[in-house]
């Protein structure tokens, strides 16, 4: 008669086509710019400072079940750390009126920048939203109150499609405001040197709002 046998597989995950050498490097270098020693980078991974030294002398890599947690420590994506590099963004110095905005599919987070960047939330990469420079059905009334203008879209405000967010961008600054289901999409902004304003609907997507 056979007998039942328990087998245990266990796979190996392998990171191929990396430089020890880049990497270390680069493990050394962020180490120093958080002022750092090796046995306190050891210290916050519960591993030995011998093993820290040989990554930043190039004799070997970090474990593949350490990575995120020495990416978190130097704050750094672990992509960064593959590639021994860290891709520097050559659109410094561009205007705030150029503003780049995104949004988590998971948690809704919203983020913007004023040049494009590589950016994750919820560990996922997020690309930059797309401006409609109109949008069917979706009336705005802006009223001047005092110094400040008074926005009032006409939107369904449901919790399966409502306005998001509603930012207004300057030549020095972006004020965004959040929307919540339920609530009117009615809010107030400072009047500013600029006159952009853009505003995100969930099934629509963003689109840009002329004064």
């Amino acid at each position: 008669m056979l007998k039942n046998i328990n087998v245990t597989v266990i796979l190996k995950l392998e990171v191929v086509n990396v430089d020890s050498n880049k990497i270390g490097k680069l493990i050394f270098d962020l180490r120093i710019e958080k002022n750092m020693t090796q046995k306190e980078l050891a210290d916050a991974m519960n591993i030995s400072d011998r093993t820290i030294s040989k990554w930043e002398r190039g004799i070997g890599c970090p474990d593949i079940s350490l990575l995120n947690e020495l990416a978190d420590i130097l704050e750094v994506n672990v992509e960064n750390i593959l590639n021994g590099n860290l891709l520097e963004n050559n659109n410094k110095g561009d205007k705030v009126e150029k503003v780049k905005f995104y949004i988590c599919p998971n948690c809704s987070n919203v983020l913007f920048s004023n040049n494009a960047i590589d950016i994750s939330c919820c560990s996922r990469k997020l690309k930059e939203l797309n401006v409609n420079n109109f949008i069917k059905n979706h009336e705005v009334l802006i009223e001047e109150v005092e110094n400040d203008y008074f926005i009032t879209i006409d939107h369904e405000m449901s919790k399966e499609h409502f306005i998001s967010f509603v930012a207004f961008v300057g030549y020095d600054r972006v004020l965004l405001i959040r929307l919540y289901p339920e609530q009117n999409a009615q809010l107030r902004f400072p009047k500013m040197f600029g006159n952009k304003i853009y505003a995100y609907c969930t099934e629509h997507g963003l689109w840009k709002i002329k004064l």
